[in-house]
């Protein structure tokens, strides 16, 4: 587990896009793709970087089940480059009009890792 407590918004990337999740939510169930998951409580944000799973939402919670997730000083951005590196060479070297879905998944995830690495901020006491 990465994080459990009362919170006032979750916003993620959902299949079909963004999403942002408040208290009293009608429940759903959706695949996440990789991207960056916020949590926002009260004034405070935290971002983590998530590459992909699924989220409920239930009368009384929210849950992720996450295929991986990091926080932003967890992240090595030096190997988070080289995988947006290697993954846009991928894309920009094979045959045009060939869909190569595992390089656009791993640019998606280096990019979310990037992105919320670049968020760090000081988070109170308390924040996992």
């Amino acid at each position: 587990m990465v994080f459990s407590d009362d919170v006032n918004e979750a916003v993620a990337w959902g299949v079909e896009g963004q999403l942002g999740i408040l208290p009293h939510h009608t429940p759903l169930m959706t695949m996440l793709q990789a991207g960056e998951l916020l949590i926002r409580r009260g004034e405070e944000e935290q971002y983590l970087a998530i590459s992909g799973g699924f989220l409920e939402v239930r009368s009384d919670k929210v849950v992720i089940l996450a295929d991986g997730c990091e926080r932003a000083e967890e992240i090595d951005t030096a190997r988070a480059e080289a995988a947006r590196r290697r993954a846009q060479e991928t894309l920009s070297t094979g045959p045009a009009g060939v869909h190569d879905a595992a390089a656009e998944a791993a640019l998606r995830r280096s990019l979310a890792r990037l992105k919320v690495a670049g968020r760090k901020r000081h988070r109170p006491k308390g924040w996992l």
